[in-house]
């Protein structure tokens, strides 16, 4: 415990030095460029300079760093106004850098070839389901099916990487196909299958998740496979089983669900972190 409250300790540290360091560069720039800049568009406008812009900014700059600055000048207004813009700066990167390291991740797994990602076998980013709802040994719906699928995306929802689901693929990597829960929709098709997925993802774990959770839909040996992409979420991830909720994470190539210890435990220990990067 000691440990870990020292490594938490050391990683604020360090976010609270970039802060600093982003702020006295955001300072620096309020000091050696809008201040200058202010001053000589100033002097054009009154006619009182005739230097040129970079010669203007230099003989500013010079000024500053011996100490002769004009008793008019407002340094210190533009050095927090850079502070701020540099601490606005780094919040705007840490945002966008998140979301392109989103987007480089979903390119990469969208890149992969299917087949290859099959021939792997399931593991801790990658499982298998013969189907949503159909039931291929009672030949039959069967609507502990789609609980079983909902508890995989949770599962890969709550994980730090995500994963990806295939539906229509038997546990062996055999192609089972989608033909068979086609069947049991309304609109039996691919359109169809994924308005099914995406409302019981939504009903069951969370509206505000479908954003988490890309379906792609391939033809292999003339069978649809359903490829299912998860981000990690935002947020800790429930599915409601009855009136107990449970929590589920991926552990080697199976979703397990957790007891309430143990999610109080991952829960603090994921989204805490998640929070620092």
């Amino acid at each position: 415990m000691k440990r870990l409250l020292l490594k938490l300790l050391t990683i604020w540290k360090q976010k609270l030095k970039i802060y600093f360091i982003a702020a006295w560069i955001g300072a620096g720039v309020g000091i050696f460029l809008l201040a200058p800049s202010y001053d000589y568009v100033s002097s054009r406008e009154n006619n009182a300079d005739a230097l040129s812009s970079m010669e203007y900014v230099l003989t500013q700059f010079k000024e500053i760093m011996t100490g002769q600055i004009n008793q008019n000048n407002i340094i210190l207004f533009y050095a927090e106004i850079g502070a701020f813009l540099g601490l606005l700066s780094l919040g705007i990167y840490r945002v966008l850098h998140k979301r392109l390291l989103d987007l480089d991740a979903l390119k990469s797994e969208l890149d992969k070839d299917l087949p290859s990602i099959i021939r792997q076998g399931e593991g801790p980013l990658l499982e298998f389901k013969s189907s949503l709802r159909w039931d291929m040994r009672e030949q039959r719906i069967n609507r502990n099916l789609e609980a079983v699928v909902m508890k995989t995306v949770a599962g890969f929802l709550n994980s730090h990487l995500g994963g990806t689901l295939l539906i229509g693929v038997g546990d062996d990597g055999e192609i089972i196909g989608l033909e068979k829960d086609y069947q049991t929709l309304k609109r039996p098709d691919q359109d169809g299958f994924e308005q099914t997925l995406m409302t019981a993802i939504s009903a069951n774990l969370g509206a505000d998740l479908c954003a988490n959770v890309h379906i792609l839909f391939h033809v292999i040996d003339q069978k649809h496979v359903c490829r299912v992409i998860i981000s990690p979420a935002l947020r800790p991830v429930f599915v409601n089983q009855g009136n107990a909720p449970k929590f589920f994470v991926r552990t080697g190539g199976g979703t397990r669900d957790l007891n309430i210890q143990e999610a109080l435990e991952f829960v603090s220990g994921r989204w805490k972190n998640l929070k620092m990067n």
